[in-house]
């Protein structure tokens, strides 16, 4: 870094706010000796979300991915079973599919949500009618198409596990999402809307999975007196530590929301004069957290993503890209991909070559904003 940029503040794109109810939580866990895994701010934290969510039952896991992988179990996913998944995504939402030797089918995005395509779901279905599940993301807090393709995997009797770990908050037709299929999954990482540090969260309307859940992530000890193991389980359980700070920040998850939802009305209403910006599309039957702001940049503009990354890191100010999609990552090349456009280029590929995701962190100040805006909106002059 530059001696100039050592002298800038930095501007995070996204970054932990904590209020001093994580303290409390926290405090109460070490006066009381909680501090190994499972305890009372576990109990209370996994009642304390089913409740905000209407999810029925919670498991608190050490990671989103984690959540994903019990998940995938619990719906019976093994070796060589296929499984559909949302190709514009984080590799965390694809990996557990793998550990379980299953195949990965990879499904592109639509342009109204940047979201799964039913209409590529559909086509994958043609091809492979009887995967074991479909893992549907909300990609950065925005709702999926969820009346499409919930019908769709009816029909053709298949489970969603729906990834949303960054939508946590979200609401599609009045429904928070995490609740339509029949596992949820949600991630507490330090740069989520809210956070335990690390952490996830497994949810279900059937009290038997979460049970199940809870007993895979710690170890799948049998109610033996000795140490008696039956199955294969997981060292995957939330600490008493870290579920104190969830507790503490679950009690201002709906301020957060507001304030990410300022910070993308802000955008809108700074680039609205600029033809070449689009901010990402939101769902019009939902309600998004507006976890990260991305925008994409028309074809042909003289401006790149790059461009502008680069030029808000020269003011030691925090952007990044669009997630390049599984299909073109080197690890899921060889999975087969179903292209909502059916050839040519897909419109997952499309949003990551013009897309960026802007700076979100809900501690900006005004003075952040513009400061972000005016650099942004010189390279389009």
């Amino acid at each position: 870094m530059s001696n100039n940029r050592k002298n800038l503040k930095r501007i995070y794109l996204a970054s932990p706010t904590m209020h001093g109810d994580e303290q409390r939580f926290v405090a109460e866990a070490f006066e009381t000796n909680w501090v190994a895994p499972l305890g009372p701010n576990v109990n209370s934290f996994e009642t304390e979300l089913a409740s905000y969510t209407g999810c029925g039952y919670a498991a608190a896991l050490s990671s989103g991915t984690a959540a994903i992988h019990l998940g995938l179990k619990l719906l019976g996913v093994g070796q060589g079973d296929v499984v559909f998944v949302s190709s514009l995504t984080f590799s965390a939402s694809c990996n557990p599919i793998v550990y379980e030797k299953a195949v990965p089918v990879l499904i592109d995005s639509e342009p109204d949500t940047w979201n799964m395509s039913p209409e590529a779901l559909e086509r994958a279905f043609e091809k492979y009618p009887t995967p074991k599940a479909v893992v549907v993301v909300h990609l950065y807090g925005t709702p999926a198409k969820m009346d499409e393709i919930t019908a769709i995997c009816a029909r053709h009797n298949v489970p969603i596990l729906e990834d949303a770990a960054e939508s946590l908050g979200s609401t599609y037709g009045g429904k928070q999402t995490g609740t339509f299929g029949r596992i949820g999954i949600y991630s507490f990482n330090g740069n989520k809307i809210i956070t335990t540090s690390g952490g996830g969260m497994m949810v279900s309307a059937e009290e038997a999975l979460v049970q199940e859940a809870r007993v895979l992530s710690t170890q799948a000890r049998d109610p033996a007196r000795h140490y008696q193991h039956s199955k294969i389980g997981y060292n995957y359980r939330m600490s008493n530590i870290d579920a104190g700070i969830g507790r503490g920040q679950l009690m201002h998850l709906d301020e957060h929301i507001q304030r990410k939802k300022a910070i993308y009305q802000r955008y809108c209403e700074a680039f609205a004069d600029i033809s070449e910006i689009m901010m990402n599309p939101l769902n019009p039957k939902g309600d998004a957290n507006n976890w990260l702001s991305g925008m994409a940049i028309a074809r042909g503009s003289s401006v790149t993503p790059d461009r502008v990354m680069d030029a808000l890191e020269a003011e030691n100010i925090e952007s990044r890209p669009i997630w390049k999609p599984m299909h073109m990552q080197p690890v899921f090349a060889a999975c087969d991909f179903f292209n909502h456009n059916g050839s040519g280029v897909s419109v997952s590929e499309d949003i990551f070559a013009r897309g960026m995701c802007l700076p979100s962190d809900i501690k900006n100040t005004d003075e952040d904003m513009d400061k972000i805006i005016a650099i942004i909106r010189a390279l389009f002059v």
